[in-house]
Formats: C-alpha cells, structure tokens, sequence
C-alpha cells in the first residue's frame, strides 16, 4: 500500500520536499553530516518516535533552497498555512515596468481560476475529499501568495515612482 503524503500538512511535506532533493535523501543526509536512517527516521511521518528539530527543518529547507528545488518552501508554506498564514518569496525588483506589473495580474487571475476549478471539479460528485481538500488548500494558498506578491510589487513600483510610503498610508 501506498502512503499518500498531502502537501499541506507540514510533516508530509517535509518528508516530500527532503526526498526530492538531488540524490535524495542519502545526499541529503550527508550534506547535513547525519545517517540516512536517523534522517529518514525524523522525517518519516509513519515514526513517531524520531523528529527534525527547528534547526534541521531549516536547514533541509535551506539546502533545498540552495539546489534550487521548487518545493524546498512546502513544508514552510504547510506550516504557516496551518497556523492561518500565508508566505510568499518578497520580490527583490527595485524597479517593475508596465508589462511586469500587467503579468502579475495575469498570474493573480491564473491561481484564482485555478482555485475555482479545483472547487468545482471536488463537487463534480457532490463530496469533498480530504485528499481534494488539500489540494484546494494548496490552490488558495497559491492564489493568495500570489496576490501578495502583487501587492509587494506594486509597493515597489510606487516607492520607485513617488519615494518612499508616508506611515498615514500604510
């Protein structure tokens, strides 16, 4: 039997993120400078016995970050989404042209719809699934990322036309 890990539970997710790092969780393990089995055993969800602490959740996640994995914020992005927040990557432009500005509102529109069409499709048969319903939380936690972002850009490209935000305003 197959265990179906769920990407919006932060224990799954980090078990997920750290065997997709390059070599799995054998390189892994040595870059951290532990055993694979100590590793694999803290990171298990089905061990209840063995836990990563905070320090080796960042660092996996840093590690991650630095192989430039996709997912090597999911395990963050499950745990501030169960603590009802919501994270994003802080966009680094100083500077946001037109188009620029006009894509992240296609983007934003893009994980809205997405959102829409995983509702939709779980109520196809009238029930949802726990195994729908994380993925529609990981949709809305997308969308709202996403519109996050926007709302940082956006920051920036008025910072970068009119100077810095008066505190009345923000």
């Amino acid at each position: 039997m197959t265990k179906l890990y769920l990407e919006m539970n932060q224990h799954d997710a980090l078990y997920k993120q750290a065997r997709g790092y390059p070599g799995g969780l054998e390189a892994l393990a040595q870059r951290m400078g532990i055993s694979v089995n100590v590793l694999r055993n803290k990171l298990s969800p089905a061990i209840s016995t063995h836990y990563a602490s905070f320090e080796e959740v960042s660092e996996i996640t840093e590690l991650c970050q630095e192989a430039r994995r996709d997912d090597a914020l999911l395990a963050v992005r499950a745990m501030n989404w169960r603590l009802g927040l919501v994270s994003f990557q802080v966009p680094t432009a100083s500077c946001l042209s037109d188009d620029e500005l006009a894509s992240n509102i296609y983007r934003v529109v893009k994980e809205i719809g997405e959102v829409a069409n995983s509702v939709s499709g779980a109520l196809e048969d009238r029930k949802i699934t726990h195994v729908e319903f994380d993925l529609i939380e990981r949709d809305f936690a997308e969308a709202m990322s996403a519109l996050i972002e926007w709302r940082e850009r956006v920051r920036a490209r008025t910072v970068a036309d009119s100077g810095p935000i008066p505190d009345a305003v923000q």
